[in-house]
C-alpha cells in the first residue's frame, strides 16, 4: 500500500545519505573519538533509547539541505494523489519540526525525515476524530445512520458491513432501501438484509426515497430496533435536483448522523464529491471503500484535512468483516509499514 510515496521515501533516505555531513551543519566525528554506531530505530527501542530524535543535543539541521528534501517530499505527496493544501500542511509540520532544531549524531537525516514525516501525517489525520461506538452508546434508540456519496463507491456493501458490526455488537439494525432511482439497488440491499437477517423497509422502484426513510423510522419506533441504516440514491454531485431530493429525505428522516462514502481511489475526486455533498446536506463522517487496493493513500490525508471530516471507518474487502474502525495510528502504520 502507498508504493508511490515509499518508493520516494526511500529516494528520500538515499539523497540524505548523499548529502555532505558539513552541508547538514553536522561535524565530521573526530578521528580521535570513537565513532558513535548508527543504531536503528528498532534497535534503539530495544536499548531502551528511546529518547526525542530531534531536541537540544547534537548539530542544527540547515535549512539548505532541508530544502531540498522537502522538495522531494512534495513530489511523493502529490503523486500520492494528496491535495496541495493538505501537502503544504504537511510540508508545514516537517519544516516546523526540523529547522534549526539539533539531532543525535548517530542519526541520519533519513530518520529524522521520516520520523517528522509521521509526526505531520499524524497532525493532518488528527484534526477531527470520531469514536463511532462511543457516539452510539449515548444515543436514544432508534438512531437513524443516513448514507451518501455517488454510484459506484461501494455504499450498499459499506451499509451491510455496518449492518454486520452492529449485529455483532448486540444492536437490532433495520435497512431502509431509499435508492429508489435504480431497481438494482434495491435488488442488491435487499440481497445483504437477508444474509444478514434483518428486516428492510422498501417501496417499488420510482417510489418516494423519503417515504421509505419514514416508514423504516416508523417501523424502527414500533419494534424498539435500535438503528435504522438509510441508503440514498448514489447521486452524481453535480446533480441539483437528485441533491434537492436528498435535502427531503434528511428533512424528513432527521439522521442523528450522515455518513460519506467515498472510494479511496478516486482520490482528489473524493475529496471534492464530499465536500460537494458536505455542502449540500452536511455529513458527519467518512467511511472510505477499497482502502486495500489504494496504493496511493492521498483520499484519506486530503479529507481529513480539506473537509474537516472525521474518517469513522476504512472497508478493505468485499467481505462483511473488512471493516476497520479508523485511528490514526493504523493508518500512519500502514502508511509507513515495509
Amino acid at each position: 500500500m502507498f508504493d508511490s510515496l515509499k518508493k520516494k521515501l526511500s529516494g528520500l533516505r538515499r539523497k540524505a545519505k548523499d548529502i555532505p555531513p558539513e552541508e547538514l551543519g553536522i561535524n565530521a566525528t573526530p578521528a580521535e573519538e570513537p565513532e558513535t554506531p548508527r543504531l536503528s530505530r528498532k534497535e534503539r527501542k530495544k536499548a531502551g533509547r528511546e529518547e526525542p530524535l530531534v531536541g537540544d543535543k547534537g548539530k542544527k539541521i540547515k535549512e539548505k539541505a532541508l530544502d531540498e528534501l522537502l522538495w522531494e517530499l512534495e513530489i511523493a505527496l502529490m503523486e500520492a494523489d494528496v491535495a496541495l493544501p493538505v501537502v503544504e500542511a504537511i510540508k508545514d509540520g516537517v519544516r516546523e519540526g526540523l529547522v534549526g532544531k539539533k539531532h543525535d549524531r548517530s542519526l541520519g537525516l533519513d530518520d529524522v525525515v521520516e520520523t517528522a514525516l509521521k509526526d505531520a501525517v499524524r497532525n493532518v489525520l488528527s484534526l477531527n476524530e470520531f469514536d463511532f461506538d462511543e457516539w452510539l452508546k449515548g444515543r436514544p434508540k432508534p438512531v437513524t445512520i443516513m448514507f451518501v456519496g455517488i454510484n459506484g463507491t461501494g455504499k450498499t456493501t459499506a451499509i451491510g458491513k455496518i449492518a454486520k458490526r452492529l449485529l455483532d455488537g448486540q444492536y437490532s439494525v433495520i435497512m431502509a432501501a431509499g435508492d429508489t432511482f435504480r431497481a438494482g439497488a434495491i435488488e442488491q440491499l435487499s440481497v445483504h438484509a437477508d444474509k444478514l437477517g434483518v428486516k428492510i423497509i422498501k417501496h417499488q422502484s420510482g417510489g418516494d426515497p423519503a417515504a421509505v426513510a419514514y416508514d423504516a423510522i416508523e417501523h424502527a419506533r414500533a419494534k424498539r430496533k435500535d438503528v435504522v441504516l438509510l441508503d440514498t440514491a448514489g447521486r452524481m454531485q453535480t446533480n441539483s435536483n437528485l441533491i434537492d431530493e436528498m435535502k427531503k429525505i434528511k428533512k424528513v428522516a432527521k439522521p442523528d448522523l450522515i455518513m460519506f462514502v467515498g472510494d479511496s481511489l478516486a482520490g482528489n475526486d473524493a475529496v471534492e464529491q464530499a465536500r460537494v455533498f458536505d455542502e449540500a446536506v452536511g455529513i458527519d463522517a467518512v467511511m472510505l471503500t477499497k482502502i486495500d487496493a489504494d496504493s496511493r493513500g492521498g483520499a484519506a490525508l486530503s479529507i481529513a484535512h480539506t473537509v474537516g471530516k472525521p474518517i469513522a471507518f476504512v472497508s478493505n474487502g468485499q467481505e462483511y468483516h473488512q471493516i476497520v474502525k479508523f485511528s490514526v495510528d493504523w493508518m500512519v502504520d500502514r502508511l509507513f509499514s515495509d
